[in-house]
C-alpha cells in the first residue's frame, strides 16, 4: 500500500493517475481562495497562468495551483481543473462572470515507457488530451490526506539514477501556524550521496521518514560528482513543488517564501537548477487573516522552507514504486 501524509491545512490536495499513459496531475484547492507566488530557478520551465502571480500583478489569489506530467501536453489539466471549479462556483469575479485562476506547471515524463497514445495528434486523430480527464478526476479526488510516490504528477517521472515520485514533508511554526511541502521529483541530478541509499536529506530527516539511514560514512568517493540524465533535454527534467503555509502573507512575502524553498531542493537534489530542469516552486497561503505576516514569523518560515522542502524531495523518491518499463530503478526495488 502506498504511504500518505494527512493535510492539516484547509486545503485538499488530489492525484490523478494514468497507470497506462504512465503519466498523471496533482492539484491543490484552498478552501477559499489564496494568496500565492511563485519562482522559477531551472533553466527549462513549463507553466502557466504564473505571470499574474508576480507582486504587482491585479489578481491577488488564486483557486487552484496544477502540478502534471505530459511536458507542455500536460498544462491541459489546468482547462480540467478549471471546468471543476466553474460548475463550484469558484473565480475571479468580472461583472457577472467567473474566470477560475489556476496557475499550473508540468514535468516533462514523455520517454519513461508508458503509452503515450492517447496524447492528442493530428496523426492520431486524437481530439482531447487525456490531461483535461485527469484535471478534473484530480480535483474530484481531492481531499484532507495525499498518497506519496508513484501517484499523480509524481508517476512516471525519474532522477538521474533512480525512480522519482510525488512527496510531503510538513512542520510546525511558532502561534500553531504550519508549513507544508509538496514535491514532484523529477530533476537531473540525485537526491542520493553518490550511487547509495543515503539520502542528501538525511540531515532534515524526522521519525525516519525515508528510511533512517542517516548520511553514509566515509562519505562515497563519487559524492561529489555532478551526476546527471547524460540525454538530458530541454524541458526533460524539473522539480516542481509547493511550499504551503497558513500564516497569512501578501503577494511579495509569498515569493520571498518560494525563493527561499528552492534552496531545499538544493539541499537535497545535486545538481539542481541546471540549464535543463525547470525546477519551478510555488507558494501559497492559505490564511483566511489578513495579512502580511510580521517579519519575524515571515522569517521563521523561510528559515524552515528549506529543511521542509528537501524533506518532501527525499520522500518522493523513497515512496516511488516500481513499474514495468521503468527506465531506472526504483529506490525501494534496490534498498529496500
Amino acid at each position: 500500500m502506498p504511504s500518505s501524509i494527512p493535510i492539516p491545512l484547509p486545503l485538499s490536495v488530489g492525484h490523478a493517475t494514468d497507470a497506462r499513459l504512465k503519466s498523471g496531475v496533482t492539484i491543490f484547492i484552498p478552501d477559499e481562495p489564496a494568496v500565492a507566488a511563485i519562482h522559477v530557478a531551472g533553466g527549462a520551465p513549463g507553466t502557466r497562468e504564473t505571470d499574474l502571480l508576480r507582486p504587482e500583478a491585479t489578481v491577488e489569489r488564486i483557486d487552484a495551483i496544477v502540478l502534471a506530467g505530459g511536458s507542455a501536453f500536460g498544462l491541459a489539466a489546468a482547462d480540467g481543473a478549471m471546468s471543476w471549479l466553474a460548475a463550484e462556483g469558484r473565480g475571479f469575479a468580472v461583472g457577472t462572470a467567473r474566470v477560475p485562476i489556476v496557475p499550473a506547471a508540468i514535468l516533462f515524463d514523455l520517454l519513461n515507457g508508458g503509452n503515450k497514445s492517447a496524447i492528442p495528434s493530428a496523426a492520431a486523430g486524437a481530439v482531447r488530451s487525456p490531461y483535461f480527464d485527469l484535471g478534473l478526476a484530480a480535483c474530484e479526488a481531492a481531499g484532507r490526506e495525499i498518497a506519496l510516490g508513484s501517484a499523480g504528477a509524481g508517476t512516471g517521472i525519474t532522477t538521474a539514477n533512480l525512480k522519482g515520485g510525488f512527496g510531503a514533508a510538513a512542520a510546525q511554526l511558532k502561534e500553531g501556524r504550519t508549513l507544508m511541502a509538496f514535491a514532484a521529483v523529477n530533476a537531473m541530478g540525485r537526491v542520493t550521496w553518490g550511487d547509495g541509499p543515503h539520502f542528501r536529506a538525511a540531515p532534515f530527516e524526522r521519525e525516519g521518514e525515508f528510511g533512517g539511514f542517516g548520511l553514509p560514512h566515509p562519505l562515497p568517493h563519487d559524492a561529489g560528482a555532478p551526476l546527471t540524465k547524460k540525454s538530458a533535454a530541454a524541458l526533460a527534467n524539473t522539480t516542481v513543488a509547493v511550499i504551503a503555509t497558513d500564516l497569512p502573507l501578501a503577494k511579495a512575502q509569498a515569493l520571498r517564501l518560494a525563493m527561499a524553498a528552492h534552496d531545499g531542493i538544493a539541499l537535497a537534489v545535486y545538481p539542481a537548477h541546471m540549464p535543463f530542469d525547470g525546477d519551478t516552486v510555488f507558494a501559497l497561503s492559505t490564511s483566511a487573516d489578513a495579512g502580511p505576516a510580521g517579519l519575524l514569523a515571515l522569517e521563521e518560515a523561510c528559515l524552515m522552507a528549506p529543511s521542509t522542502m528537501a524533506r518532501a524531495v527525499a520522500r518522493a523518491v523513497y515512496e516511488a514504486a516500481p513499474a514495468e518499463g521503468d527506465p531506472v530503478p526504483a529506490w525501494r526495488s534496490r534498498f529496500a
